[in-house]
């Protein structure tokens, strides 16, 4: 049928979301994802539009492929709010040692490169990150956490989970990655809540 697409659109995107995950929105050229992707500029852009509109979609796509796995991770139930922590590391843990993906973390990097994105792309960056926010807080107030705890630690997890994501693109090793992880794991009970540390 003319017109029709001669390509997997739904793989092209992710072929397109790894390049923008391995080399960010600066670096990620329109070489780089025709290279990527395998499809002439004419076909990526009358697919996905420009490269602004390629990127959301690439975002959104992360996001439906891991926010997921970090809602089942959540669910619980959990005993208390060291377990929400552990599980919730333990889905950054296994991406990050999944040898067919680039290393550290879409959003991560497009966090790190906030200032270079446009005002779409700002906005969708900083909503996904409210969304795991968001989903740690509620699921540390099911596990025990009163409402300043799961607040304080829910944000915690989040940039410990940003530093996996960091540390894994420079080479720390997966037992040193293991060790951040559990180490930020480990809350202690004070006359001031729940606080990272040493249980």
């Amino acid at each position: 049928m003319a017109g029709r697409k001669q390509f997997d659109v739904d793989e092209a995107l992710r072929l397109a979301m790894h390049v923008f995950w391995r080399w960010g929105w600066s670096e990620a050229s329109i070489d780089r994802l025709t290279e990527g992707t395998g499809l002439g500029r004419s076909s990526l852009y009358s697919t996905f539009g420009d490269k602004s509109t390629l990127f959301q979609k690439s975002l959104l796509r992360y996001a439906q492929s891991y926010h997921p796995l970090y809602e089942e991770a959540l669910t619980g139930p959990h005993s208390d709010p060291s377990a929400v922590i552990t599980a919730y590391l333990r889905v950054t843990l296994n991406r990050i040692a999944d040898p067919t993906v680039p290393d550290g973390c879409l959003l991560t990097m497009s966090a790190a490169q906030f200032p270079a994105l446009d005002a779409a792309g700002q906005a969708t960056v900083r909503t996904m990150i409210d969304t795991l926010r968001a989903m740690l807080e509620q699921a540390l107030l099911a596990a025990g956490a009163d409402e300043n705890e799961a607040a304080e630690l829910a944000l915690c997890t989040l940039a410990t989970n940003k530093s996996l994501a960091v540390l894994s693109r420079v080479g720390f090793s997966s037992d040193d990655l293991e060790t951040v992880a559990a180490t930020a794991s480990r809350v202690r009970r004070s006359d001031h809540g729940v606080r990272p540390g040493d249980g």
